[in-house]
């Protein structure tokens, strides 16, 4: 019986990485795209490089916008759904951004009238381009478009909350636009759970788009607080997918683990496939999970220069389209999924003041007492501290205890695995 929890992959070309586009060979994405349905995966992200796409203001190349459209007609023959990125923005410690918007012409990417027209224009256009494609999923605003707003950027594009709030709203409006319908969200690195000062929320993470995103990388501090074997390590994903649910006004509002992976040397080669097998297994025990997309499909080709050194190994797939153990244990998860979690009945309260959520950060009281929570047998959600009384919220989730970090005894360090 097929899962409800899709199954996918951050989809990175073996050929070229992201910059195939400047040369785009369908033949070449369409041998990808074999590599990654034979995994028997069901959808995959990909990633138009915004300055490639739109270099002009008033320019969106169109020879651009039909090679998406061919790369999500090849997916479709191959039993794979799509989910674009629009505004990248931010890759693998790249930043691609248009000319446009920097030095000479340098304005602020989410507060200037004529950037705002120029970013909805290019997110309307790519979203209409697909409207009529039944495996388009919908359109995420871009990868991690948090990380310009704010330090540790070196040049950050600053904006309030406020601000912020209303950039969400007028650029999911013209995904929705585009195509009516379909699955439009936002996603953002961890910080905006984590770092106190992000003009990204929590909040607006669980409230704005059709599901929340999270993305887990456990380079955050956690592995190396805490060892690739640990409870944090190996829950950490799960943990996300759980703490989002705190400001979330849907009580089963669907949470997507848009982005996973093994990041080495923290998860080294030889231990990636039993990380990947835990985290996997953690993040399926989280009611209302819609999908787990890894990252990423194929190794970036050593033929680059100036990567990190992890992004080089993080695919399920070798270079040359070879699966990997991790590979295999994803296409089993796929394959033979576990039957729907029951709810999680104690919850963790948080602090709703975004102003204090590195509480919840590496190292934080909530962070600390939700592992401990874990490594004690608990399976854990979270909810606000502001409604950590509201009986109908409460009860909508499924949530029958509620307990603050400071109730949580300590248990021994590590909680490494038996």
């Amino acid at each position: 019986m097929p899962s409800a929890v899709r199954f996918g992959v951050n989809y990175t070309p073996s050929e070229g990485w992201f910059h195939h586009w400047l040369d785009f060979d369908l033949d070449s994405v369409r041998a990808d795209l074999d590599s990654i349905a034979a995994l028997g995966l069901d959808h995959i992200r990909v990633f138009p490089l915004w300055p490639y796409f739109q270099p002009n203001r008033t320019l969106i190349r169109e020879r651009a916008v039909s090679d998406l459209v061919r790369l999500t007609d090849a997916a479709a023959e191959r039993g794979l759904d799509v989910n674009v990125d629009g505004l990248q923005g931010h890759l693998s410690s790249f930043d691609f951004l248009p000319a446009w918007t920097r030095t000479w012409h340098r304005r602020n990417l989410f507060t200037d009238p004529d950037v705002l027209d120029g970013q909805a224009a290019y997110l309307r256009t790519l979203a209409a381009a697909l409207a009529d494609r039944p495996n388009f999923l919908g359109m995420t605003l871009g990868n991690e478009v948090n990380q310009f707003s704010a330090d540790p950027h070196p040049d950050p594009d600053r904006a309030t909350e406020a601000e912020i709030d209303r950039w969400l709203t007028r650029m999911l409006a013209a995904c929705e636009e585009g195509a009516p319908g379909r699955l439009h969200l936002h996603a953002e690195y961890d910080a905006t759970w984590y770092q106190d000062d992000q003009p990204f929320t929590p909040a607006q993470a669980a409230r704005h788009g059709a599901l929340t995103a999270v993305h887990s990388w456990v380079f955050n501090g956690t592995a190396q607080r805490h060892g690739r074997t640990s409870v944090p390590a190996e829950h950490h994903a799960a943990y996300l997918v759980e703490l989002s649910k705190a400001w979330a006004d849907d009580a089963n509002r669907p949470v997507w683990l848009q982005e996973v992976g093994a990041p080495a040397p923290l998860v080294p080669p030889e231990h990636a496939a039993a990380f990947t097998e835990a985290t996997v297994a953690n993040a399926l025990d989280c009611p209302d999970l819609w999908g787990i997309t890894w990252w990423c499909s194929h190794d970036v080709s050593r033929e680059l220069a100036d990567f990190p050194q992890l992004e080089y190994g993080l695919g399920l797939l070798t270079n040359d389209r070879k699966p990997k153990d991790m590979a295999h244990v994803l296409s089993r998860a796929a394959s033979d999924p576990p039957p729907a979690p029951v709810p999680r009945t104690t919850a963790l309260a948080v602090p709703a003041d975004p102003a204090v959520r590195s509480a919840c950060a590496p190292g934080g009281p909530v962070y600390d007492a939700y592992f401990r929570l874990v490594a004690d047998g608990a399976r854990p959600t979270t909810v606000l501290d502001t409604r950590a009384t509201d009986h109908d919220h409460l009860t909508a989730r499924g949530i029958t205890e509620v307990v603050t970090p400071d109730q949580v005894l300590p248990t021994p360090q590590g909680g490494t695995r038996s």
